[in-house]
């Protein structure tokens, strides 16, 4: 029996020297990297930084987090980040987000509430810690822009991402938003008359994106990588009377133009295109023109309410089929 004690004593020791020694580890990585992100020219502060969760965790918590990029224009506020991990298990990482941060852009700054964000991180095991899988979940949230007076609100959100098997930076997104109500401002503008639900009835995406390098620790370091392949499985979005759903594939250059083919099938099409007339989305004129062309088209089709049409992306334009209708964005990550 004493024997045994003392082996049972042993074990605890080593085990919390263990743990000593890997929670000033975290503590000193974190410290390291924010210094390291000083040097680079960023604004990186946070007013306190510790690490807990003896004998099983490493738990570091930071209050009055700030980062700003200066190359992106990127600014993070919170005032509270955690990051949670078990201490045999450091590659698994669970981020808690506050109820009340803010991400500002130089264009706009977003308020964001919720009442629980969290995302669960695994990373393989190499030095800059390449994703393999994450889940991001939120509740009851909010997003205030500086154009509306009214939030952006979902009752849930959900965005999972996975590495696609055997590449190193392929990675399949899902995307679902419940209840989701755009700002009442955008709404009044888009829909005067109010013919539109307050919430969208579904709104999600499934998408496989390649890209130039992996998602590691050197996308928020360095640059984000930059996408070269999108194939889009589906995409929906159904607001009352009216359906949009698209599947296609676009291969992008190093520039960021676009080239290749999204199936796009609307139903009520024609009330789309008077909504972006009155959203200022979209010129009269040139709607008028588009009604005329599209309705031709879904009239062969057999049915003159839904539309079944591939866009092409080619020359920096996008086409229904030879007439261009508009540039092609550039898909081009900050």
């Amino acid at each position: 029996m004493r024997t045994l004690l003392i082996v049972i004593s042993l074990l605890a020791a080593g085990w919390a020297g263990y743990w000593a020694i890997g929670s000033a580890g975290v503590t000193t990585t974190f410290e390291r990297w924010f210094e390291a992100r000083r040097t680079d020219g960023w604004v990186a502060e946070y007013e306190t930084l510790e690490t807990r969760g003896f004998p099983n965790r490493f738990d570091t918590t930071l209050l009055d987090v700030t980062l700003a990029d200066p190359d992106t224009g990127l600014v993070w506020d919170a005032p509270v980040f955690q990051m949670l991990a078990l201490s045999y298990r450091p590659n698994h990482v669970i981020a808690v987000w506050p109820d009340t941060q803010s991400l500002a852009t130089p264009q706009q700054k977003f308020d964001i509430q919720s009442d629980d964000m969290r995302a669960s991180l695994v990373t393989r095991p190499a030095p800059r810690l390449p994703l393999d899988r994450l889940t991001l979940t939120a509740t009851a949230l909010s997003i205030k822009d500086s154009d509306n007076s009214q939030p952006t609100r979902a009752d849930s959100l959900t965005l999972a991402a996975e590495r696609s098997a055997g590449a190193e930076a392929s990675y399949r997104f899902g995307l679902n938003a419940d209840g989701l109500s755009p700002a009442l401002d955008w709404r009044a503008k888009l829909d005067p008359g109010g013919t539109l639900p307050d919430r969208l009835d579904s709104f999600q995406a499934d998408v496989t994106v390649g890209f130039d390098k992996p998602w590691d620790i050197t996308a928020i370091e360095e640059a984000r990588p930059q996408p070269r392949k999108i194939q889009l499985r589906l995409a929906e979005a159904r607001w009352g009377r009216l359906e949009l759903q698209a599947a296609g594939t676009l291969d992008i250059d190093m520039a960021g133009r676009p080239t290749g083919e999204i199936v796009v099938k609307a139903r009520n099409w024609r009330e789309m295109l008077s909504l972006a007339v009155t959203s200022g989305a979209l010129p009269q004129g040139l709607a008028d023109t588009l009604e005329d062309g599209l309705g031709l088209i879904a009239g062969m089709a057999g049915n003159p309410r839904t539309l079944d049409i591939p866009l092409t992306f080619r020359n920096e334009r996008i086409r229904l089929g030879p007439v261009p209708i508009g540039p092609a964005p550039r898909l081009v990550l900050r």
